[in-house]
C-alpha cells in the first residue's frame, strides 16, 4: 500500500471504522502498535489486535476476517508506483483499450508489456530530474544532446534497449535482495506529530523501535545517525521545559534525553564486568573465549584504574567517585586497545530518580520477554506481556525481561565461545556454515528466529575477529539450530557478510527459495524475515550442497 498523503489517505480512512490491527513480533512493530493504539484511544476509534508470528498466521486471521476487510490501494506520482489496476489489469479491459489494434497475445505478454512501458516512463522520469539536477544552467545543452541522440538512434526500440539495463538492476534489486526501511515506530509517530498529538510516551516508543534497528544490524550506521536526528529535534521541543527553572516538571514525569553514551549491554543493570564479557562489541575485540582474550580484559580494566571488587559488583553499588568520569574513562583505554566506536549516540528515560533505562536496555527487555522459552504460557501471552511492559506502569515486567536479557546474552557469548573454540564454523566454499547440535546448552534459547539471528550476527563478528583467513572474513554466514525434536525440524538463517561497507542486504531469502526447489527439500517459508525458514533435518545435506552450488 502506497500513500502520498499518510493522515488523509490512510488514518481518516480507518477512523470512521472499526481497525483490524495485525502485530508482527518484533520490537519495532509492538512501538509502532502502541502509538497506534495511543492515537485510537484519542480518537474513540475500536480496533481487534491479533499478534502474528508469520505468514501462516497472518493468512488464518485475514481469512477470518476477510468479508471486513478492505484494501486501499492509491497511485502515487512522487514514488513512481502504477496504480493496482494498470498493472493487474483483466483481460477483458485491456481488449476494450486496445480495440481494433489488438493482435491477439496471451495476457501475459500484455502485462509484460505493459510493465515494460511503466518502467521505461518511471526510468525516463528519473533520468528527466536527473539530468536537470546535474545541469542547472546547462540545461540547454543537455537538451540539444538528448534530442541530437533521438535523430541519431530513432524509434521505440532503442529507448527500450537503453533503459533494459537500469530495469533489470531496480528489479534485480527489488527482487534478490531483503532490507529495511525507516522504523515502522518512527513512521507511526510521524503520523501522531502531524496530528498534533504526539507525546512523550509515543516518541519514546519511536526512539525503542529504531533502537531495535541498530541493534539487530538491520540499518546501517549513516541511516541510524540520520534518524537520530530526526528524533533529536522531537526530544527537545518535548522536553526542553527540564532546563527552566521556573517550569520544571515534576520528578514523576516522564523526561527524555539525548546521551552519547557507552556502547555496553544493560551495563547500569548489571556489572561492568559481565557487561564487558557479554556485549558482542567488546567479547568479539577482546577475544574473550581465549586465555589471550580474558588476559586482554584484565589490561583493560587495570589500564582505566578500576578495582576488581568495584567492576564486579552492580554498577548502581559503585563508588560515586568512580562513576562520575566512568565513561570518558572507558573511551580513552578503549581507543588505546583498537576499539574506537566504544560510545555511541542513543536516548535514556528517567521515571522519577530511581529508574533510568537507557533505548538499548527496552529492546533487549522486550525482545527477551516476547522470545521467552518459558512454557507456563501461550505465543500470545508472551506477546501480551512484551506489549506491557513498553508501559511505564509496568516496569516490574521490564525488569523481569532485563533479567531475561541477562541470560540470553550469557547463553550468546558462552555458545559462541562453544563454537569458536571446537572449530563448529566451517567454510563450505561461498559461505560459512554453523550448525547447533541437540543437547547444546541452551539450545532451546536460540529456537526463535530473532534470538537465532542476533547469535548469528554476533558469531560471524566474533569469527571475523579471531580468524587469520582474509577470505574466510568477507563471508557470510549459513547456521542452523534444532526447532522441534518431534517434527525433526531445524531452524536456518542467512547472514551478509560482516564488512564496514556492508549496505545490510541480505539474499539469502531468494537462494534458500531455489536450493529447495531444486532439491524438492521440505521447507517452511514462515517468517516475515525471508532470511529465516524451518527445514526438515533429514533434508539438510542436499539443501546445503544445492545452496553451494548454487552461490559458487
Amino acid at each position: 500500500m502506497f500513500v502520498s498523503d499518510f493522515r488523509k489517505e490512510f488514518y481518516e480512512v480507518v477512523q470512521s471504522q472499526r481497525v483490524l490491527l495485525f502485530v508482527a513480533s518484533d520490537v519495532d512493530a509492538l512501538c509502532a502498535c502502541k502509538i497506534l493504539q495511543a492515537l485510537f484511544q484519542c480518537d474513540h476509534v475500536q480496533y481487534t489486535l491479533v499478534p502474528v508470528s508469520g505468514w501462516q498466521e497472518l493468512e488464518t486471521a485475514f481469512l477470518e476476517h476477510k468479508e471486513q476487510i478492505k484494501l486501499l490501494i492509491k497511485q502515487d506520482d512522487d514514488l513512481e508506483v502504477p496504480a493496482y489496476e494498470d498493472i493487474f489489469r483483466d483481460e477483458e479491459e485491456d481488449e476494450e483499450h486496445s480495440g481494433n489494434d489488438s493482435d491477439g497475445s496471451e495476457p501475459s505478454e500484455k502485462r509484460t508489456r505493459l510493465e515494460e512501458e511503466i518502467v521505461e516512463q518511471t526510468m525516463r522520469r528519473r533520468q528527466r530530474r536527473e539530468w536537470e539536477a546535474r545541469s542547472g544552467s546547462e540545461s540547454e545543452p543537455v537538451a540539444a544532446a538528448l534530442e541530437k541522440s533521438s535523430r541519431l538512434f530513432p524509434g521505440p526500440m532503442s529507448d527500450r534497449t537503453a533503459l533494459r539495463s537500469p530495469r533489470r538492476d531496480i528489479l534485480f534489486d527489488y527482487e534478490q535482495y531483503e532490507y529495511h526501511g525507516t522504523s515502522s515506530a518512527m513512521v507511526m509517530f510521524e503520523l501522531a506529530w502531524m496530528l498534533s498529538k504526539d507525546l512523550n510516551d509515543m516518541l519514546w516508543w519511536a526512539i525503542v523501535g529504531l533502537t531495535d534497528q541498530w541493534v539487530q544490524d538491520k540499518i546501517t550506521q549513516m541511516k541510524y545517525v540520520t534518524d537520530v536526528g530526526v528524533l533529536q529535534r522531537h526530544v527537545s521541543r518535548h522536553n526542553h521545559r527540564n532546563e527552566d527553572e521556573e517550569n520544571t516538571l515534576s520528578v514523576d514525569c516522564t523526561r527524555i534525553s539525548f546521551e552519547y553514551d557507552l556502547r555496553l549491554a544493560l551495563y547500569q543493570h548489571w556489572s561492568l564486568h559481565d557487561s564487558l564479557c557479554n556485549t558482542s562489541y567488546t567479547a568479539a575485540r577482546f577475544k574473550l573465549w581465549s586465555v589471550h582474550g580474558q588476559k586482554r580484559l584484565q589490561e583493560f580494566l587495570a589500564d582505566m584504574g578500576l578495582p576488581l571488587k568495584q567492576v564486579k559488583q552492580k554498577f548502581q553499588a559503585m563508588d560515586i567517585s568512580l562513576k562520575e568520569n566512568l565513561r570518558e574513562m572507558i573511551e580513552e583505554s578503549a581507543n588505546k586497545f583498537g576499539m574506537k566506536d566504544m560510545r555511541m549516540q542513543t536516548f535514556s528515560i528517567h521515571f522519577g530518580f530511581k529508574h533510568k533505562f537507557l533505548a538499548s536496555d527496552v529492546v533487549f527487555a522486550t525482545m527477551s520477554l516476547m522470545e521467552s522459552p518459558e512454557k507456563d504460557g501461550s505465543g500470545t501471552d508472551h506477546f501480551i506481556q512484551a506489549l506491557d511492559s513498553l508501559s511505564r506502569s509496568n516496569l516490574d515486567k521490564l525488569y523481569h525481561g532485563l533479567e531475561l536479557a541477562k541470560k540470553q546474552l550469557r547463553a550468546t557469548q558462552q555458545t559462541i565461545a562453544s563454537c569458536l573454540c571446537t572449530n563448529l564454523v566451517i567454510s563450505q566454499g561461498p559461505f560459512l556454515y554453523c550448525s547447533l547440535m541437540e543437547g547444546t546448552p541452551d539450545v532451546m534459547l536460540f529456537s526463535r528466529p530473532a534470538s537465532l539471528s542476533l547469535l548469528s550476527k554476533h558469531l560471524l563478528k566474533s569469527f571475523v575477529c579471531s580468524t587469520k583467513n582474509r577470505r574466510c572474513k568477507l563471508l557470510p554466514l549459513v547456521m542452523a539450530a534444532p526447532l522441534s525434536v518431534e517434527h525433526g525440524t531445524v531452524t536456518v538463517v542467512g547472514i551478509p557478510p560482516e564488512t564496514d561497507s556492508s549496505d545490510r542486504k541480505n539474499f539469502f531469502g531468494r537462494a534458500f527459495e531455489k536450493a529447495a526447489e531444486s532439491t524438492s527439500s521440505r521447507m517452511l517459508h514462515n517468517h516475515f524475515d525471508l532470511s529465516v525458514i524451518e527445514l526438515k533435518a533429514e533434508d539438510r545435506s542436499k539443501f546445503l550442497d544445492a545452496l553451494v552450488s548454487l552461490l559458487s
